[in-house]
Parts: structure tokens; sequence; C-alpha cells
């Protein structure tokens, strides 16, 4: 195949339609933009949800129900086997042993998940744990540190 075998060829693309070029092309005058009105001008567009000055959708319907985002705590996952083969033969991982080998940003909450078997007993420290998670690792013989999150901990008097 050669440059000039490529499809498609020149003469069978279209050619791009140019408008306000005179009335002989079909697109003067008013360039197929109608007489008149909000869109007819230059430089005017509205935007997507703009109902011409009606009250909008978004703002006609009632608002119900609670809102959580601003709140809501965003754990990083993280399974067991993943765990392990990234910490193999250690007997002890720490939450910044987790920040340091990228296994979550730092910073994050971090949460234990069970996927995956564990053999040596091993200690491992996060905020939070699944219930099959501790059970695997205290099974194995191993330790659960659970941190909790920043906001209970701010919670839990102290004395």
């Amino acid at each position: 195949m050669k440059l000039h075998e490529l499809y498609p060829f020149p003469e069978e693309r279209a050619n791009r339609k140019r408008i306000g070029r005179g009335r002989g092309t079909g697109w003067g005058c008013t360039a197929g933009r109608g007489n008149k009105g909000q869109n007819s001008r230059a430089g005017a567009k509205t935007r997507a949800w703009f109902e011409g000055g009606q009250m909008p959708l978004a703002r006609r319907l009632p608002k119900r129900g609670f809102k959580n985002y601003p709140f809501r705590v965003i754990f990083q996952p993280i399974n067991l086997d993943r765990l392990l083969a990234s910490f193999d033969g250690k007997d002890s991982i720490t939450l910044d042993d987790i920040y340091d080998r990228g296994l979550a940003p730092a910073g994050a909450l971090v949460k234990i998940l069970s996927m995956g078997d564990i053999a040596a007993a091993i200690t491992v420290e996060a905020h939070k744990f699944s219930a099959k998670a501790v059970e695997k690792i205290t099974a194995a013989g191993g330790k659960v540190i659970a941190l909790g999150t920043p906001e209970a901990l701010a919670e839990t008097p102290t004395e």
C-alpha cells in the first residue's frame, strides 16, 4: 500500500461548509441562524441548561433529603494478600510502612480487607479492619492494632 492509495481520496471528502459567504451559497445573509433573537447574535451562546429566563428546572423542583458529601469518611481498602505480598517476611506492618510502599496515599485512612490467606503471625496497624480480616490475622497468631478514624479519636474523652 502506498500513500496515494489510502482512503478516502481527496475528491471523496466532503468540503467544509463555508457559512456567511454570499447568498449564492445558500448559507449567506443570516448564515443559517434565522432572523433576530438571542442565538442569531455574534458571540451569543446559552448554557445547555438555560431555559430562556424561565425559572430553571433545578430551582423549580423541591429539595429533599440529607446530603452527607462534605462529612463522609473515605477509606483506602487494602486486601490481606496484597499487603502480605508487599511486606514478604516482615513480622509487623505499620501505617508508615503502608504509605512508604505506595499501597495508600500518605495520610489516607486505611482499611484492611480479608481477601487472601495468612500463614505467619504478623502485627498489622491500620485505621479499620473488616471482621474477617481480624479473624484471619488472629487465627494465624498475629495481632491487630486498630487506630480508628481521626474524627472518632477526637470524640473520645481523654483523662
